[in-house]
C-alpha cells in the first residue's frame, strides 16, 4: 500500500521547494512542528503505531527533499525519544525503575549490548506516553532556540584579538558567531569568499561591515589559496554532517580545506546537533544538488550553444581536512562524530 503524506507534509515540501521555507534551522523547526501535530492530534494508541506513522512521513520528505537530511534527522530524534520513553514508563510498570535517572542510565549503557538481542513489543499500549513525549519534545524545541547562542558563546575560546579569520559565502551560524567575537575582541581582520555564482559572500561582508573595531576584506574565490598564508584560522559553516565526520558544505568549502591544510590553518566548522546526520557519502546524484547556471554562462551566449555546464551546489569535504567542529554542546573532533551520533540516534533508526 502506498504511503499517503499528510497535508502538513505536503505543505512544507511545496514550502520548500518554492523557497518559502529556507535554512536547515527553519526547516527542522517546521518539521519538528509536524511530527508534534502528529502526536497531539493522531490516533494512535501505542508506540509502535506512532513510530509507523513517523517514519511513514519521514519517508515520504526523504524522498521529496533529499538533500535537507535535517528532516530525517529530526525523525529519527522522535523515534528515539518514542523507544526511550515507552521503556521508562513500562520499567516504571514493572517497577524495575530505579529512582536514579543517573544509575538508569548507566545500567543501560553498561548492559546495552547484551539486551540488545532483547526485542521490545512496542505495540503494547502505554498510558502516559503521549504525555511524556510532549514534556521531551519541549525540550527539544528549546534545544534547537538556543542552539545558535550556545554555538556563539564559545567565540571568545577560539578567536583572539588582531587574528585574521577566513570564511566562505553566508552562515547565519558563522555571522552570528563573528559578530560575537568582534564585540568580544579589540580588532580582528575578516576576510570573506564571495562563494560563486551566488555570490552570499558579499552578504555576509555587507552585515559585518557596519560593526566596529574590525576590517573586513571580499575576495573572489581565485584568491583563497593566495590569502591563506596570511590567515590564523577558517572559520565555515556546514549543510550537515555525515557519519564520518565529513562536510556535505557550500560549494567551494573543498577549496577552502585544501587550501588550509597547505598552510597548515586549523579549519573549524560551526555545525548545530540537528545537522549531524548517520549517512555516508554515496553517489554524487544523490549527494548534491545541480544550481541554475545562468550565472556561469549566459545561455543566450554564443559559447553557451556548444557548452555544456554544471553549476553543483555542494562540496563534500573529508573528515581529515577538518580540525574542530563547535556544536551547541561544546568542541568535538571530527573522529568523535560517531559517537555523538549513538547518543542522538537509535541503532534501529539510522535506516528509515
Amino acid at each position: 500500500m502506498r504511503e499517503q503524506p499528510l497535508k502538513e507534509v505536503t505543505q512544507l515540501i511545496h514550502a520548500i521547494k518554492v523557497g518559502l521555507v529556507e535554512g536547515s534551522y527553519s526547516i527542522t523547526n517546521k518539521t519538528l512542528d509536524i511530527f508534534k501535530y502528529i502526536i497531539i492530534s493522531k490516533s494512535w494508541q501505542n508506540a509502535d503505531a506512532l513510530m509507523q506513522i513517523v517514519r511513514a512521513q519521514c519517508r515520504i520528505l526523504q524522498a521529496a527533499l533529499p538533500q535537507e537530511t535535517v528532516t530525517s534527522n529530526i525523525a529519527r530524534r522522535i523515534l528515539k525519544l518514542t523507544r526511550e520513553e515507552f521503556d521508562l514508563l513500562h520499567a516504571k510498570v514493572q517497577h524495575f525503575a530505579d529512582d536514579s535517572q543517573a544509575s538508569l542510565s548507566l545500567h543501560k549503557l553498561v548492559t546495552q549490548t547484551s539486551e540488545s538481542n532483547v526485542s521490545v513489543d512496542y505495540s503494547v499500549p502505554q498510558k502516559g506516553l503521549r504525555e511524556a513525549l510532549l514534556d521531551h519534545l519541549q525540550e527539544v524545541e528549546t534545544e534547537l532556540e538556543t542552539s545558535s547562542e550556545n554555538i556563539c558563546v564559545q567565540a571568545e575560546e577560539h578567536i583572539h584579538s588582531s587574528e585574521i579569520i577566513l570564511t566562505l559565502g553566508h552562515s547565519r551560524s558563522v555571522e552570528n558567531f563573528l559578530k560575537r567575537a568582534i564585540k568580544k575582541r579589540q580588532f580582528l581582520t575578516i576576510i570573506v569568499a564571495e562563494c560563486a555564482p551566488a555570490c552570499r559572500g558579499h552578504n555576509l561582508a555587507a552585515s559585518l561591515a557596519g560593526e566596529k573595531n574590525v576590517e573586513i576584506i571580499a575576495i573572489p574565490d581565485a584568491a583563497i589559496f593566495a590569502m591563506m598564508s596570511r590567515v590564523n584560522k577558517v572559520i565555515i559553516g556546514t549543510h550537515s554532517v555525515l557519519a564520518n565526520g565529513g562536510l556535505r558544505a557550500a560549494c567551494g568549502a573543498y577549496t577552502v580545506a585544501l587550501a588550509a591544510k597547505h598552510y597548515s590553518v586549523p579549519v573549524i566548522v560551526l555545525a548545530p546537533m540537528y545537522k549531524l546526520s548517520p549517512l555516508h557519502l554515496c553517489e554524487q546524484d544523490a549527494f548534491n544538488m545541480v544550481g541554475c547556471a545562468e550565472d556561469v554562462i549566459p545561455y543566450d551566449s554564443i559559447p553557451a550553444r556548444e557548452a555544456k555546464v554544471y553549476s553543483p551546489m555542494f562540496d563534500y569535504v573529508p573528515p581529515e581536512l577538518v580540525t574542530l567542529f563547535i556544536s551547541n554542546t561544546g568542541g568535538h573532533a571530527p573522529s568523535y562524530v560517531y559517537r555523538l551520533l549513538t547518543e542522538l540516534y537509535h541503532p534501529e533508526d539510522l535506516e528509515i
